[in-house]
C-alpha cells in the first residue's frame, strides 16, 4: 500500500494544537543543558495520520511526552482535545505505545490486557471481549498463556500495541511502533493505522523509518535539532515538479521507437530514462511468505494477525435501528415457560391425602407425589381440616 491508495481525508476538528512549543532540559544547578524542542508549531486534525519524523535525538519523543502531559513545556502552548495535556478526563481518550514497552514481565498476554482494561474501568465483559479480539489481531492468540517477560522484542511490541488500543481511543500515539517487528508485523501495523484513520480516529506516528511513514501518513513534520525543518502533505513534499513519469503496459519495439522519437524532439536524449517498474522489497517478501505459509507448521511465537478487532472497526455502530430490529425478529425464539399450575381447592387436597392414606404401601414403586399446594397457607388449612375429620371419626 502506498500513499496513493489512501483516500484523501477532509479537514476536521483540531485534535492537537502546538504553538511555540519549547522544552529545555536543565542540569542539577538549573543551567540549560539541552534544547530538546525549539519553538515547534503544528496542528493535528481528526481522522488523519500525522507523522513526526527526524533522526534519533531530534525531539520527536520529547514532543510526544509533552502531548501526554508526562513532561511540562518550558514555554509555548499545547492543547489536546481543547484541554491541557494534564486534563485527566482527556487521557481516557488517548492510547499510547511508548518507544520501549514497559510491561509486567510475570503477567501473561491475557492478564496484561485485563490489567490495562481495569485502569480504564471497563466492565469484565468488555475486557474479555476486547482482549480476545486484540490478541487475535496482533497474532498472539496462541501465546496468550506465556509470560510477557519471555517475549522477544517483536512480540513485546505486539502486546504493547494491543494494550494501547484496549480503551478504543480517539487519539492513538505510536512511538516507533514497528521497532523490532518483522516485515509481516510491520505491514499489519500499517494496515491497522489506515483502518483506524478510516474510522475517524487520529493517529500520530513518531518514527525515523521513512518507508513506514510514507506508506500511511497524510501530513508530516520533519525535526532536526529540536526544530521543525519542514511540514506539509507527503504529496507536496515528495513531488518532483520538473519531471514526469508515464507508465504503460509493455510496448512493442516499433511503438517504443516511435514514442522515443517524439519525446526526443523536445527533450535531450540523455534526459530520457527507460526502465521496468519493480515492486519494493517489502511487497516481494510478503508474497514469498504468503506462498510458504500455506504449508507452514504451527508456531509458539507471534503469528500473522487476523482482521482489525471488531470494536475498533466499529462494526456494531454501522447497523441501523431497523437492521437490529430485523435481527431480533429473525433470531430463534426461546421456548415459552410452562404456565404455573392453578391452585387446588382445600377439599380436593383433603381427598388426595385420604386416598393416599387408604392405599397400601407399595414397596416396589414409589408413592405418587402429592399435588403441589397453591401456597403454605392453603396447605396449613388442609392439614387442620383433615385432622379435624380424623378426630371426629375416631370419636
Amino acid at each position: 500500500m502506498t500513499t496513493t491508495d489512501i483516500p484523501a481525508r477532509p479537514d476536521g476538528e483540531v485534535v492537537v494544537s502546538v504553538r511555540g512549543l519549547t522544552k529545555i532540559f536543565k542540569d542539577f544547578w538549573g543551567r540549560p543543558k539541552a534544547r530538546a524542542v525549539d519553538n515547534a508549531d503544528f496542528e493535528v486534525r481528526r481522522g488523519e495520520v500525522f507523522g513526526l519524523l527526524g533522526p534519533n535525538g531530534s525531539g520527536k519523543s520529547t514532543t510526544v511526552k509533552l502531548m501526554l502531559g508526562l513532561l511540562y513545556p518550558t514555554k509555548g502552548h499545547i492543547e489536546v482535545f481543547g484541554h491541557s495535556p494534564r486534563h485527566v478526563a482527556t487521557k481516557s481518550r488517548i492510547g499510547y505505545l511508548p518507544e520501549e514497552s514497559y510491561l509486567y514481565r510475570y503477567l501473561n498476554s491475557r492478564e496484561t490486557l485485563d490489567f490495562f482494561g481495569n485502569l480504564f474501568r471497563l466492565s469484565r465483559k468488555d475486557r474479555d471481549d476486547r482482549a480476545e479480539q486484540l490478541l487475535e489481531m496482533v497474532g498472539l492468540s496462541q501465546a496468550r498463556m506465556r509470560a510477557v517477560g519471555e517475549f522477544s522484542k517483536g512480540m513485546q511490541r505486539r502486546i504493547g500495541l494491543a494494550q494501547a488500543l484496549i480503551n478504543d481511543p480517539d487519539l492513538v500515539i505510536l512511538d516507533e511502533p514497528t521497532s523490532g517487528l518483522d516485515p509481516i508485523g510491520c505491514r499489519e501495523v500499517k494496515d491497522l493505522i489506515v483502518a483506524l484513520a478510516r474510522r475517524g480516529k487520529t493517529v500520530i506516528l513518531s518514527s525515523h523509518l521513512l518507508a513506514d511513514v510514507e506508506d500511511v501518513c497524510d501530513r508530516v513534520v520533519i525535526y532536526y535539532g529540536g526544530k521543525v525543518q519542514a511540514r506539509g502533505t507527503l504529496k507536496e513534499l515528495l513531488a518532483t515538479p520538473d519531471e514526469i513519469r508515464i507508465t504503460t503496459p509493455a510496448l512493442s519495439r516499433e511503438t517504443m521507437e516511435r514514442v522515443l522519437a517524439i519525446i526526443r524532439q523536445d527533450v535531450a536524449q540523455d534526459k530520457v530514462k527507460i526502465d521496468t517498474p519493480t515492486q519494493n522489497l517489502e511487497s516481494y517478501f510478503l508474497g514469498v511468505v504468503q506462498t510458504a505459509r500455506q504449508a507452514a507448521a504451527e508456531t509458539s511465537g507471534a503469528m500473522s494477525g487476523a482482521r482489525v478487532a471488531a470494536y475498533l472497526r466499529g462494526d456494531g455502530e454501522t447497523k441501523s435501528a431497523s437492521d437490529r430490529v430485523l435481527e431480533r425478529l429473525a433470531a430463534p425464539q426461546a421456548a415459552a415457560p410452562a404456565p404455573a399450575p392453578a391452585p387446588l381447592p382445600v377439599d380436593t387436597l383433603i381427598e388426595h391425602k385420604l386416598e393416599a392414606l387408604a392405599k397400601p404401601a407399595a414397596p416396589a414403586a414409589p408413592a405418587p407425589a402429592a399435588p403441589e399446594p397453591a401456597n403454605a397457607e392453603e396447605l396449613r388449612k388442609a392439614d387442620e381440616k383433615l385432622a379435624s375429620l380424623v378426630k371426629k371419626q375416631n370419636g
